[in-house]
C-alpha cells in the first residue's frame, strides 16, 4: 500500500507554515506602509515594531493550535481560530506600546491596515494549502490509511461517512471484526480482515495509519485489549463513541481539569460566538428600531383610534435557560379578553382580537416592540420563538427535546418560522427546526434567515 505523500515530510512541512505565518504578517506590514505612508516616525520605528509582532505570532499561533492537523474540519474552523489568534496579536501589540507609552507615536491608521492586511493574508495562505492538499487527496495522494474495528451498525456508519468525504484523505482498507462469520465478507463494499488480534501483524505490514474503534461504550475490556495489543505499533487510535442513538444537540468534545469530556448537548452561546451573537442582536435591532420608529407611531395611533387601552401588551415568555421575561408587542385583542378566556394557543382565524389587531397579527407587524426587548438582551433577533410559561410546562411533557430550543435566546424570528411553521402549525416539526437552528448556529445563517423572513411574513397564512 503507497504511504502518504507528506507524511515522511510532515515536520518540514510544519516548520514551512511556522516560518510563512510571519512572513505574511511582514508583507502585509510593507503594503500597509505603502498604502497608508505615516508620517509620525520613521520607518525604523515600524520594522521593530514588525519584528516584535513577529515573535508574538510565534508564541500566539501554536497556543491556539494553528499548527495541529485540521485534516477532516471545515476551513472556518480553522479561519476562526486564526481570527482569534489575530486578535490576541493586536492586544498584544497594544499592551506592549501601552506599556512603553508609545502608542500615541505610531499611525492607528497604518496598524489597522497592517492587522487587517495580515488576516486577510494568513487565511488566502491557509486556503491555499487546503485547496492543493483536498486536489491531492482526490487523486488519490497524501492519503492516511486507516481500518476500523467493528463492523457493525456504527462501524459501518463511519466508513460511509468518510467514504463521502475523500477531500479529508482518510482512506478505508477495511474491518477487523471478532465475528467469525463475518470474516472474509464485505461491509460497507469493504472486507472484513480478520479478528483484531491481528491488528499487531498486520499494522506495519499494510501500511496503517491510523486505527477506528467503533465498538459499543460497553466495550471498554476490549478497547484496553486492543490498545495492548498495539502497544508496540506507531499507529494512532482514535475511538468513535457510539452515540449516535442520543439525541444530540450541539454536541462537543472538551476538557475539563485535564479529564476529556463529551457533552452531548450543549448551547452554542459560548465564548466568541456569544459576544458575536450580542453585537450582531444590539448593531440591527439597532438600525431596525430606527427605520420602524415611524410606523410603530402609526400603529400605535391606530390601535388607539380603533380600541380602548394602552398599546402595549407584555406577556411573560420562556427564553435561554428557562428564564422568563415581559415579552412587548402591539396590543391586538380588546383589553380584558384573555381575563375571560384565559391562556389559549393561537390559532388560525382567531376572532379575539379586533380589526386592526387581526391586520398586525397578518403581517406580524405586532411583534415590532420586541425590539426593545432585543435591545435590553432579553432577547435575540434570530432564536426560537418564546412560549408562555404555561404551554412549556405542559409541551416539555409532550414534545422530545422540547426544552433543548432553550439552550439560545428566544427570537423575534426564526428558522421554523421562515420555514412558515408558526402559530397553530404541527409543532413537533417547529421543535425540529428550532434544534436544527441550535445544532447548526451561525452569523451566516442569521443573516439568512433575516433575510427571509419578510417575505414570508408576507406569505405565510399562519400568525405568530
Amino acid at each position: 500500500m503507497a504511504r502518504s505523500l507528506l507524511k515522511p515530510h510532515a515536520a518540514t512541512f510544519a516548520t514551512l507554515l511556522r516560518l510563512l505565518d510571519p512572513a505574511c504578517a511582514v508583507v502585509a506590514a510593507v503594503l500597509a506602509y505603502a498604502l497608508y505612508e505615516p508620517a509620525t516616525l520613521s520607518p525604523e520605528h515600524y520594522v521593530a515594531l514588525v519584528a516584535a509582532s513577529m515573535i508574538a505570532i510565534g508564541v500566539a499561533f501554536p497556543a491556539f493550535g494553528l499548527y495541529d492537523t485540521y485534516r477532516g474540519a471545515s476551513l472556518a474552523s480553522e479561519l476562526r481560530d486564526l481570527c482569534v489568534a489575530w486578535i490576541a496579536i493586536a492586544a498584544l501589540v497594544a499592551i506592549a506600546l501601552f506599556v512603553t507609552k508609545t502608542g500615541g507615536r505610531f499611525s492607528r491608521a497604518w496598524m489597522a491596515i497592517w492587522l487587517a492586511l495580515g488576516f486577510v493574508m494568513s487565511a488566502t495562505l491557509r486556503g491555499a494549502v487546503r485547496a492543493t492538499l483536498r486536489h491531492w487527496r482526490r487523486q488519490g495522494r497524501n492519503l492516511r490509511h486507516i481500518v476500523i474495528v467493528g463492523a457493525g451498525a456504527l462501524g459501518e456508519r463511519v466508513a460511509r461517512d468518510l467514504r463521502h468525504a475523500p477531500w479529508t484523505g482518510l482512506n478505508v482498507v477495511g474491518f477487523y471484526d471478532d465475528d467469525a462469520s463475518l470474516h472474509g465478507r464485505e461491509v460497507a463494499g469493504l472486507p472484513v480482515l480478520g479478528a483484531a488480534e491481528r491488528l499487531a501483524t498486520d499494522a506495519d505490514a499494510r501500511g496503517i495509519d491510523q486505527v477506528w474503534l467503533a465498538l459499543p461504550l460497553r466495550a471498554e475490556v476490549r478497547m484496553r485489549a486492543i490498545l495492548d495489543l498495539l502497544r508496540n505499533s506507531a499507529v494512532e487510535v482514535r475511538f468513535v463513541p457510539d452515540i449516535f442513538g442520543f439525541h444530540l444537540v450541539n454536541h462537543s468534545l472538551t476538557e475539563v481539569a485535564g479529564l476529556p469530556v463529551l457533552s452531548l448537548t450543549a448551547t452554542p452561546m459560548a465564548g466568541f460566538a456569544r459576544i458575536a451573537k450580542a453585537i450582531e442582536d444590539h448593531l440591527l435591532a439597532a438600525v431596525f428600531l430606527v427605520v420602524a420608529l415611524p410606523f410603530m407611531l402609526a400603529i400605535a395611533i391606530g390601535i388607539k383610534l380603533t380600541s380602548r387601552g394602552p398599546v402595549l401588551y407584555r406577556q411573560s415568555r420562556v427564553t435561554w435557560n428557562g428564564a422568563q421575561f415581559p415579552m412587548l408587542k402591539f396590543r391586538t385583542m380588546p383589553v380584558g379578553t384573555e381575563a375571560a378566556s384565559g391562556a389559549v394557543w393561537s390559532r388560525h382565524g382567531d376572532d379575539r382580537a379586533t380589526a386592526f389587531g387581526n391586520f398586525l397579527r397578518r403581517t406580524s407587524l405586532d411583534e415590532l416592540p420586541q425590539l426593545f426587548n432585543v435591545l435590553k438582551g432579553e432577547m435575540s433577533l434570530v432564536g426560537p420563538r418564546p412560549e408562555r410559561p404555561e404551554f412549556v410546562t405542559r409541551f416539555r411533557e409532550e414534545i422530545p427535546g422540547y426544552m433543548q430550543k432553550h439552550l439560545v435566546k428566544a427570537g423575534i424570528t426564526g428558522w421554523a418560522q421562515v420555514n412558515d411553521l408558526r402559530g397553530d402549525s404541527d409543532l413537533a416539526r417547529r421543535i425540529e427546526y428550532d434544534l436544527y437552528y441550535v445544532e447548526h448556529w451561525s452569523l451566516g445563517f442569521d443573516l439568512r434567515i433575516l433575510a427571509l423572513t419578510l417575505w414570508h411574513i408576507l406569505t405565510s397564512r399562519n400568525a405568530h
